[in-house]
């Protein structure tokens, strides 16, 4: 396995570019976002206007019938679906087949019953999604889920604990050999804290961010990001780069415009002028190269 990271800089992002956005909708790809509670609602809303705000062209929502009501008032961008009552039951057939077509599913965030998320991210798997980006609870129920289950395009977007449990640790350390670790035990495009691994041995290194980006609902940005990009048809290494990239950057341009205490949902917002002037180039401090 390759030992060698490279730096994620405006340049390299620019050469790698992003699909074409087309004349529809339809070709910028769908994602759906499976997740929610009544503790935690909003994560799924977090989660879809990120990936609509990179450029996704259609966003679902497939939430508990305790909150679908609220969730689709909420973000009227976004269609709503009703996971069944019973986690064990399979997907309604309406659901099922949007799953199955859809270019991006993003499983885990707002939920917040390990035996609800594994029950459900099975019933998603058995649908035969394309392509799967994991967050949250559904990360600490992956290592009991048969791999050979989920899609080979799969992505994950642990934090540094959600990591430990994927070693079988309770933590993992600074250290970057931990995170290309992961990618070769589930054969996944792994992204924590801006180090990106692909199960082939690439590793890129996004180095922005700052404290501001530890807010609540900050993951949940990041990991629509990166199904918005994986939805658009970026490659899921770079899909898993570009949304590292788009997430910390916004979190620092937030910070030096407004200084610490900003919102995960100014995060969102942001993601869009932050790929803008990234393509385009334009210079700005602490963007780590041109």
């Amino acid at each position: 396995m390759s030992n060698r990271v490279e730096p994620v800089t405006p340049g390299l992002l620019r050469a790698w570019g992003l699909p074409s956005a087309g004349e529809s909708k339809k070709t910028r790809g769908d994602v759906i976002v499976v997740g929610g509670s009544r503790s935690s609602p909003g994560a799924v809303l977090l989660a879809g206007e990120a990936a609509l705000r990179v450029g996704a062209g259609r966003v679902g929502l497939a939430v508990p019938r305790s909150i679908d009501a609220q969730v689709g008032v909420a973000l009227p961008e976004a269609g709503v679906f009703a996971l069944p009552e019973n986690a064990d039951d399979p997907l309604d057939e309406r659901l099922a087949e949007r799953v199955s077509k859809a270019d991006a599913i993003l499983v885990g965030p707002g939920f917040d019953d390990p035996e609800e998320t594994r029950a459900t991210l099975l019933a998603v798997a058995a649908s035969s999604p394309r392509r799967v980006v994991l967050d949250a609870y559904a990360l600490g129920v992956l290592p009991e889920i048969d791999r050979a289950a989920l899609p080979d395009a799969l992505v994950l977007s642990p934090n540094k604990d959600e990591a430990g449990i994927l070693l079988g640790r309770e933590t993992v350390g600074d250290d970057d050999p931990d995170i290309p670790e992961i990618a070769q035990r589930f054969a996944a495009v792994v992204n924590c804290y801006g180090l990106v691994a692909a199960p082939g041995g690439d590793a890129w290194l996004v180095r922005e961010g700052g404290g501001g980006l530890g807010t609540s609902g900050s993951g949940d940005v990041l990991a629509g990001a990166i199904a918005g990009f994986v939805a658009r048809g970026t490659p899921i290494e770079r899909a898993a780069v570009w949304g590292a990239w788009a997430h910390a950057r916004s979190g620092a341009r937030l910070t030096e415009r407004l200084g610490l205490g900003f919102l995960a949902r100014d995060l969102a917002r942001e993601l869009t002028p932050t790929i803008r002037d990234t393509l385009r180039g334009v210079a700005e401090e602490g963007t780590g190269g041109r």
